[in-house]
C-alpha cells in the first residue's frame, strides 16, 4: 500500500478511505501479503481527476460503478471535459507591468492591478512579478477604452464585479432551460448515460455554446434601445421639460401610476419598465388577434 501511495501521489490513509467507500478494489492476497496492480494506480488517478473536476466522492462511485459494469465512463469524461473547457474563442495573452502602465496613461497603480488580479482579469505569472497572463484580451481592451473615455480606474475595476454578479444569475437560467429541454433525454434516466449518449450531449454542448452568448447580446441590445433614450432625456432635462429625441414621444402618465411603478422598480427604471410593459401588451394583442383570426377562419371552413 505504501508503494502504491508513492507511485500514485496519494497517502496510505486516502487509499484506505477509498477502499472503505468502495471506490478502490481490495488488493489481491498473495500469501501473507497484498498485491496492488497498475489497475489500482489507474483508478487512483481517475478519482483524483474527477475530484479536480468538482465531482463528489458519491458521484465518483456511481461513475466508476457504471464503468465497472460496462456502461461506459469515457463518454462521460469527454462530456465533462467539453463543459469544463473554455466557452470563448479568445486566446489568452501576456502583458508586462510597464505595458499596463502605458496603456492606462501612466496611471496603472499597484492597487488597480491588485483589483484586476482579484477579479481574474489579470493572472500573475509564477516566477515573474512584472508579467501577467490576460485570460480575456477583449476584456482588458474594454477597460483601456473606458479609461481613455475618462472613467477612473477604481470605477473600471468595480464595474465588472457588479456585472459579474448579474451575469451569474443569468447563466443558471440558461443551463436549467437547456437541461430540461435538450440534455434531459440524453443524461437522465434509471441508468447512467452510455458513451453514445454522453458523446451526443457533448456535441449539443458545442452547438449551444454560441447561442448563450448570442441570446444575451440580443436581449442586451433590446434593453439598451428601450432604456438609453429615457435615461439620456432625464440627464439632459435635469428636471425641466424632457428634450424630445428622434423616435420618442412624451406621454402623460397619472401620478399614482408613476408612484406605483417607481416603488416597484425604482425611479431610475420606471420609464424602461413602462416601455417594456407597453411593448408586452402590444405583442400580446397581436398574438390574440392572430389566434382569433385563425379560429374565425376555421369556423368558416367548417360551415363551408
Amino acid at each position: 500500500m505504501e508503494k502504491l501511495a508513492h507511485l500514485a501521489g496519494a497517502t496510505v490513509r486516502t487509499i484506505r478511505a477509498y477502499q472503505d467507500r468502495g471506490l478502490l478494489p481490495r488488493p489481491e492476497r498473495q500469501g501473507r501479503g497484498s498485491h496492488y496492480s497498475d489497475a489500482h494506480r489507474t483508478r487512483l488517478h481517475q478519482i483524483a481527476d474527477l475530484l479536480d473536476r468538482g465531482y463528489t466522492l458519491a458521484s465518483i462511485k456511481e461513475l466508476l460503478d457504471a464503468h465497472d459494469t460496462g456502461r461506459g465512463l469515457g463518454g462521460v469524461l469527454g462530456l465533462v471535459a467539453e463543459v469544463d473547457g473554455p466557452w470563448t474563442d479568445e486566446e489568452p495573452s501576456r502583458v508586462s507591468r510597464s505595458d499596463l502602465t502605458a496603456r492606462f496613461g501612466g496611471t496603472a497603480a499597484d492597487g488597480a492591478i491588485s483589483d484586476a488580479v482579484a477579479l481574474g482579469v489579470l493572472e500573475p505569472v509564477p516566477g515573474d512579478e512584472d508579467v501577467f497572463l490576460v485570460p480575456s484580451p477583449q476584456e482588458l481592451s474594454v477597460a483601456v477604452e473606458l479609461h481613455a473615455a475618462g472613467v477612473p480606474l477604481g470605477a473600471i475595476t468595480s464595474h465588472p464585479r457588479e456585472l459579474r454578479r448579474q451575469v451569474e444569475q443569468i447563466a443558471p437560467r440558461f443551463l436549467e432551460f437547456t437541461t430540461e429541454h435538450v440534455f434531459a433525454r440524453h443524461l437522465e434516466g434509471p441508468h447512467r448515460p452510455t458513451d453514445a449518449d454522453a458523446a451526443e450531449a457533448a456535441s449539443l454542448s458545442r452547438r449551444l455554446r454560441p447561442l448563450a452568448r448570442q441570446t444575451v447580446d440580443v436581449e442586451l441590445a433590446r434593453a439598451m434601445r428601450l432604456l438609453a433614450g429615457p435615461h439620456l432625456r432625464r440627464r439632459l432635462g435635469a428636471g425641466d421639460t424632457p428634450l424630445p429625441l428622434s423616435g420618442t414621444r412624451t406621454v402623460p402618465v397619472p401620478v399614482q401610476t408613476m408612484r406605483a411603478v417607481e416603488a416597484l422598480v425604482g425611479p431610475e427604471h420606471a420609464a424602461g419598465f413602462l416601455a417594456l410593459a407597453a411593448e408586452r401588451e402590444v405583442h400580446a394583442s397581436a398574438l390574440n388577434h392572430l389566434v382569433s383570426s385563425h379560429a374565425a377562419s376555421g369556423d368558416l371552413d367548417e360551415e363551408g
